[in-house]
């Protein structure tokens, strides 16, 4: 039996087996479901070890676990290849806008809706289901494989990077393949060339030991709701330039065949502000807004807070207020270096009478970039214009995700996204779904893939 035959005969199966997977509500964020995120964990490793890996197991780190398998049965001369997914989940919330509830998956229009249904449990499924095609069809496999499936990528992978180098050995590949992405649309294929990494901070600025009548000391303090609306708008000014000492050193700026593969992509700058909701689009001048998404450095207000939030009015003079920013950085920047100096502007610019702390929240991502002429994206752009019929786009994602950049400091190899998620499955919103096209197009892609690289 061919695998195609072996896929297409067990298709019915499958789906069942993804509408089970989705079911556990593998929310890393919770703690409260944190045990679900094992139960999914165990699940992955049952699910290998029917596939054919019986070399599975789960593995504990400071927090979530990952899973691990592989099947080195190819011989030395035989490439390795890594397989990375994730088996947690994005919170349903809000459950109101939900059609069906989230962990409870249904098929309707040929599409799985369910929390996790592309991202990434469906992607990430498929790639195993693969692995099991071509080693119980009678197919030579011929590479060696390795999985490496974690629970916390939805938190910013916090405690992976220390597993990774404790276990850079266990992981030790010739290429590696993400199954955490997405393509272009159903009809054009994509290869991604640039994920963003990402530093988050906290900002706290303190006041009066406790709030205050704004009549009686209103014109005597220092309010830190005024004072912190000061510093955040010392950090961008309106031209979309972010006025961080230091911010732009590292930036690797975009070469003209960047430019041009990004130019190629269709995107209209009307039809992109109309989706939106807003009037117009804005960013740092002097680069497109395609540009500007896909591979320049953000600083971003993500919330601010203090003071008097209910109806009506009450006189307060806050005694503290809060911000939450997060910033999303390109190849060279360093999400260490950029908090130091986020750091620094702070205390340079702290307004008079009050006391500011700056924190890093635990999601940290270094930037990825993939040279050009890499090995095996040059073999997934093939299989993939041999499977669309279309040159894929070189795409850059103002997303991360971290664990590829942790992987390429360790092990010194690039991955490479092969993904099969669409930008319009509602991916970490409600009613999120995943194609059965996509599904059945990721497993076939994934045995031609393996084949391909056996042949490097």
């Amino acid at each position: 039996m061919s695998w195609i035959a072996y896929l297409e005969e067990n298709q019915g199966r499958f789906i069942d087996e993804l509408l089970d997977f989705i079911s556990i509500p593998s929310v890393s964020s919770s703690d409260e479901h944190f045990q679900d995120v094992v139960r999914a964990g165990d699940w992955v490793v049952s699910r290998l070890k029917s596939a054919g890996i019986a070399n599975a197991r789960i593995m504990e780190t400071e927090t979530h676990p990952v899973v691990y398998g592989d099947w080195l049965n190819a011989g030395d001369r035989s490439p390795t290849v890594l397989i990375y997914g994730h088996f947690d989940v994005q919170p349903a919330d809000p459950l109101e806008l939900w059609d069906n509830p989230p962990f409870e998956p249904v098929i309707k229009d040929e599409k799985i809706y369910g929390r996790g249904a592309t991202d990434d449990k469906g992607n990430m499924l498929a790639s195993i289901l693969a692995v099991e095609a071509l080693l119980k069809s009678g197919t030579k496999l011929p590479v060696n494989i390795k999985l490496f499936f974690e629970g916390q990528e939805e938190i910013g992978s916090p405690t992976l990077a220390p597993f990774v180098k404790a276990n850079a050995g266990l992981l030790r590949a010739d290429m590696i393949v993400s199954a955490d992405g997405s393509q272009y649309g159903e009809d054009q294929p994509s290869l991604i060339r640039g994920l963003k990494g990402l530093m988050g901070c906290e900002i706290c600025v303190t006041g009066a030991k406790g709030d205050q009548h704004s009549g009686m000391h209103g014109g005597g303090i220092a309010n830190p709701v005024h004072a912190l609306s000061h510093l955040i708008a010392s950090m961008k000014d309106l031209e979309g330039k972010i006025n961080i000492e230091g911010f732009y050193d590292d930036v690797e700026e975009l070469k003209v065949a960047d430019r041009k593969a990004i130019s190629e992509i269709p995107f209209d700058d009307g039809e992109y502000a109309k989706g939106l909701g807003v009037p117009e689009t804005f960013g740092e001048v002097g680069y497109t807004t395609a540009e500007r998404l896909a591979a320049r450095p953000t600083l971003e207000l993500n919330g601010m807070w203090g003071g008097y939030q209910g109806k009506g009015i009450k006189t307060v003079l806050p005694s503290k207020a809060y911000a939450k920013i997060t910033c999303r950085l390109v190849a060279n920047q360093k999400p260490d270096k950029i908090y130091e100096l986020i750091k620094t502007h702070v205390e340079i610019n702290t307004p008079p009478g009050v006391k500011i702390d700056v924190n890093p929240l635990p999601a940290k991502a270094d930037p990825f970039l993939v040279p050009r002429g890499h090995n095996s994206s040059e073999v997934a752009g093939q299989v993939l214009k041999d499977l669309y019929g279309r040159e894929p786009f070189e795409i850059y994602v103002g997303g991360s995700i971290p664990v590829m950049s942790m992987l390429l400091e360790e092990l010194g190899v690039h991955g490479t996204v092969f993904s099969f998620g669409l930008n319009d499955e509602q991916a970490h919103a409600p009613n999120e779904f995943f194609r059965l096209s996509s599904f059945m197009k990721g497993q076939v892609a994934y045995c031609k893939l393996l084949e391909e690289f056996g042949k490097i």
